[in-house]
C-alpha cells in the first residue's frame, strides 16, 4: 500500500501539468531572478504568433521589449488558452484549466519579463495529507508518510485568492492585448516564399517576415493547419509521437466536505483524482473537483450529455461514501471537457520524450516558421505553464539570434 501511494503521488505531482527543478539556465536554486535576457539585434520586420496562451502571450511581451513589430492571432475570443478561470461558481476563484504551480513559488518572480513589480499574492504550499485511494471496489486511507516523501521530492504550490489566468494577464497580457486578433482560426501557412503567408477559416490573409506557432499541439496531430511546403517527416513523426491525451475537469458543489483532501482513483494510463479544490483557500463554499485524463475519460464521454457525467460521478462518490454524495450536491456544477474542445483537443503533454524527439519538436521551419508552447519547451519544464512561457522566450531568441549585433 505504502509503495503504491508513493508511487501514485509522485505521479500525480508530475503529471498535474508536471514539474522538474532545472530551467532555461539552469536549476531554479541558481537561476537568476529572471530567465529573460536583452538580445541587441537589426531585425526589422513582423512577427506573428498564432495563439494567446501562455506561450503566445510569453512571446510576444519578449518582442513588444524588444521593438519588433508584431500581431497575435487567437481562434477563440479570449486569451490565456488553457488557462482559463471561474469567479462566479464560488466564493473564490476556480481554475477551469491549469491550476497547479509544479515549482516552487519563487518561480512566479523569475518568469516576470519585467522586474518593476513582484507578485506579491498569497500561495498555498500544496501538502494534502488527506488522501485516499479508490480502485473502484475499495476505498481505503494513505500514508502520511508516503505523502511527505512525495511532496518533499517535488514541492507544489497553489494561488490562494488567485488563478494562473490573473498571474498572466497582469504581467503579459495586460502588456500585449491591443495586438490581439480574436476568432482568426488559423487554417495555412505558407513559407514558401521570403515572407510567410497565414490564412484564416474565414479567408482573410496576413504576411509576415516570421511566424511563432503556439497552438495546442493537438491541433497539429489533427492537422488542423496546413503547411506549405509540408512539415519535414522527421517533424511529422515527433509531432504525432507526442502523448496528449484527452480529458475533463468536473467541479461539484456541495453544502458540506464529506470527503478528504484528494483521492486518487487507480487507471492503467493518464489520471482521474478527485480533490478538495477549495483545500486551504480560507472559503465557505464547498468545492469537489474531478480530473479525469486518458484512458478514465472514455467511459464518461460514451455518455450523452455533461449531466449525465456528472451523474456518473456522484453515482461513483455514492458508493465510497454510502450515499453522502447525493444528499449534499447543491445541483450547482461546472464542466470544462478540455479533450474535445476544437481548439485545444487534449490536456497537457505527456513529460517523457526522446532528445532526439524534443529536438524535431523545437525544429523550425526554414529559420521562418517556429513553435513555442509546453510541448516544444526541449527542457525539464515541459507540460508546464512556466514551461510554455519559457518556450515561449526561447522561440524569440531562436528568432532573433541571426540578427544579433555587438
Amino acid at each position: 500500500m505504502f509503495l503504491r501511494f508513493l508511487l501514485s503521488s509522485l505521479f500525480i505531482t508530475l503529471v498535474l501539468l508536471p514539474s522538474c527543478r532545472t530551467l532555461i539556465l539552469g536549476r531554479i536554486d541558481s537561476a537568476p531572478r529572471q530567465l529573460v535576457r536583452q538580445v541587441p539585434h537589426n531585425f526589422n520586420g513582423k512577427v506573428i504568433i498564432v495563439g494567446a496562451g501562455a506561450a503566445g502571450l510569453a512571446a510576444a511581451t519578449i518582442l513588444q521589449q524588444h521593438g519588433v513589430d508584431f500581431q497575435i492571432l487567437e481562434a477563440t475570443d479570449h486569451y490565456g488558452g488553457r488557462v482559463r478561470k471561474n469567479t462566479t461558481f464560488a466564493d473564490f476563484p476556480i481554475d477551469l484549466g491549469a491550476e497547479w504551480i509544479h515549482q516552487k513559488k519563487e518561480i512566479l518572480n523569475r518568469l516576470v519579463a519585467d522586474d518593476s513589480t513582484d507578485w506579491t499574492e498569497a500561495t498555498i504550499p500544496y501538502r494534502t495529507l488527506d488522501t485516499y485511494w479508490w480502485d473502484g471496489t475499495e476505498y481505503s486511507k494513505e500514508s502520511r508518510l508516503g505523502a511527505k516523501i512525495a511532496y518533499w521530492a517535488y514541492p507544489e504550490f497553489k494561488f490562494k485568492n488567485t488563478t494562473w489566468y490573473d498571474y498572466l494577464d497582469k504581467y503579459f497580457a495586460s502588456k500585449v492585448k491591443s495586438k490581439i486578433v480574436y476568432n482568426a482560426l488559423v487554417t495555412n501557412i505558407d513559407y514558401t516564399g521570403p515572407r510567410v503567408t497565414i490564412t484564416t477559416k474565414d479567408g482573410a490573409q496576413y504576411e509576415a517576415d516570421k511566424v511563432i506557432v503556439t497552438v495546442s499541439v493537438g491541433v497539429l496531430q489533427k492537422k488542423l493547419i496546413q503547411f506549405n511546403p509540408v512539415m519535414p517527416p522527421k517533424k511529422l513523426t515527433a509531432i504525432q509521437s507526442v502523448e496528449f491525451l484527452p480529458g475533463f475537469k468536473l467541479f461539484m458543489k456541495f453544502s458540506e466536505k464529506f470527503y478528504p483532501d484528494l483521492i486518487t482513483c487507480n487507471t492503467p494510463k493518464g489520471e482521474k483524482v478527485y480533490y478538495d479544490v477549495a483545500f486551504q483557500k480560507g472559503a465557505k463554499t464547498q468545492v469537489l473537483g474531478l480530473l479525469a485524463m486518458g484512458p478514465s475519460t472514455k467511459a464518461y464521454y460514451k455518455l450523452a450529455s455533461k449531466k449525465q457525467i456528472l451523474e456518473a460521478a456522484l453515482k461513483e462518490l455514492d458508493v465510497m461514501f454510502k450515499g453522502q454524495a447525493s444528499k449534499a450536491f447543491t445541483g450547482e456544477y461546472l464542466l470544462q471537457d478540455w479533450g474535445r474542445h476544437a481548439h485545444t483537443l487534449g490536456t497537457w503533454t505527456n513529460n517523457e520524450a526522446s532528445w532526439k524527439t524534443l529536438q524535431w519538436l523545437a525544429k523550425p521551419l526554414k529559420q521562418q516558421v517556429y513553435f513555442a508552447g509546453e510541448t516544444y519547451n526541449i527542457y525539464d519544464q515541459r507540460s508546464t505553464v512556466h514551461g510554455a512561457i519559457v518556450s515561449g522566450y526561447t522561440a524569440v531568441y531562436e528568432l532573433l539570434e541571426p540578427y544579433k549585433t555587438k
